[in-house]
């Protein structure tokens, strides 16, 4: 059965407000919790900053106060919102087991968004940056058990593999080359306008919580990988928000905000397994249906447009549903582990001229490979244990990544020598 957001009668303001003990959840057992709920809880609190951060974004870009007031009201609910979802993690959660659950979330949701993106450009996109959240989990994975002695494939809960993707240091481009084509047609295909949405607010999570948590880890090991990630996560975000519609208004973007807040709700309720859980999603999906509907008041008070002009069709299309992507992954490290960015397109990195900027910015950043944080997370752990640490179903579908015993720094990042 569709679902309408802009049909449901939402809740009162008064409704939506928590008092201090409603805004503190219990947290899950990280022993015990399904992967995908702890992933449900990273990817919804990484929508409620976004929106948050929106918020600010055009309360200081707008001269109306009364506008503004209505800005300020609903991100008040949505700050109470994302404190209730953060604290959903339990304080036995050290900062790179989370990371585990952000690292999985980025491989599993890109999946599976890249896998029913009808649009090439934004499939290409996302199966481009999905390669390198792979290589991250197996970074992190690597890192954990160097340093606590813990496998990762306990926390992803088998649902995933981790063994490499396009090398870390592969990824370093040229600023020039993240920039892609943004889809500029409001008439587009609602699934890719949700996807553009859902996969920004993502990676902009992650790139926050690298950026933040790099110096709170206890390694000078972990600070430097950290730091290498968080700046392939700062070219995710730009690679990612490059897509969205450039002429959108304010108000617009607002409204397509709080409409893809409730199309999240909606498919986590659908999709969750923990009572407890889904009760907040729940919850937070009425509360979402009162911001969407203030939204749609707005635009039309203040720019006299109706909610259609903006989402033609307020059914929710194809619901987001987490299932293990393994065969997907697989299929694209096959067929582009080799690939980088060339402007707005893609190309082997074998087809590149010898003088293109990629390799240019390639020999400033990694002059040495040897002090190339990610080389040498997997460097060290191979000299403690003889090889790498994997989680493979099957030996890895690139011939050149199949060697345990060697970090290969060349794979996607230099042309071939033949």
């Amino acid at each position: 059965m569709s679902f309408n957001p802009f049909n449901e009668k939402p809740m009162k303001y008064d409704e939506t407000v928590m008092d201090w003990k409603g805004m503190y959840p219990k947290s899950y057992d990280k022993d015990t919790v399904d992967p995908y709920t702890k992933l449900r809880i990273i990817l919804m609190n990484g929508a409620e900053y976004e929106e948050v951060w929106f918020g600010h974004h055009f309360h200081r870009h707008c001269q109306d106060n009364d506008l503004r007031r209505e800005l300020g009201l609903v991100r008040r609910i949505e700050q109470q919102q994302q404190k209730k979802v953060s604290c959903m993690k339990p304080i036995s959660e050290n900062i790179i087991e989370q990371t585990i659950g952000y690292e999985h979330l980025a491989v599993d949701l890109t999946a599976i968004l890249a896998g029913r993106e009808k649009d090439p450009n934004v499939k290409m996109a996302l199966d481009f940056a999905l390669l390198e959240d792979f290589d991250h989990l197996y970074r992190y994975a690597d890192l954990m058990d160097l340093e606590y002695g813990v496998h990762a494939e306990k926390l992803v809960g088998n649902l995933a593999e981790i063994m490499p993707g396009r090398p870390t240091i592969s990824e370093h481009r040229y600023a020039y080359d993240d920039i892609k084509r943004p889809i500029v047609d409001k008439n587009a295909d609602p699934i890719t306008k949700l996807n553009i949405a859902i996969i920004t607010a993502a990676e902009q999570q992650t790139m926050n919580y690298y950026m933040n948590q790099a110096a709170f880890y206890n390694t000078d090991l972990g600070r430097q990988l950290y730091a290498e990630i968080a700046m392939i996560e700062e070219q995710h975000v730009t690679h990612y928000g490059s897509l969205k519609d450039p002429n959108s208004t304010m108000l617009e973007c607002w409204l397509n905000q709080e409409y893809t807040a409730c199309y999240l709700y909606y498919s986590c309720y659908q999709d969750e397994t923990c009572p407890e859980t889904k009760k907040v999603w729940e919850q937070f999906l009425n509360i979402e249906l009162q911001h969407l509907h203030k939204a749609a008041e707005c635009l039309k008070r203040f720019e006299n447009k109706e909610w259609q002009q903006v989402i033609p069709k307020g059914e929710f299309p194809q619901l987001l549903k987490f299932t293990s992507q393994k065969d997907y992954v697989r299929d694209v490290l096959k067929n582009t582990v080799y690939l980088t960015g060339h402007k707005e397109a893609y190309e082997d990195v074998n087809n590149l001229p010898e003088d293109y900027e990629f390799f240019k910015w390639q020999n400033i950043v990694n002059n040495n490979v040897n002090h190339v944080p990610s080389h040498i997370v997997i460097d060290n752990y191979i000299r403690k244990q003889g090889h790498d640490y994997r989680y493979q179903d099957s030996p890895h579908p690139v011939k050149e990544l199949q060697d345990r015993k060697k970090d290969n720094t060349e794979v996607g990042r230099f042309r071939s020598k033949n």
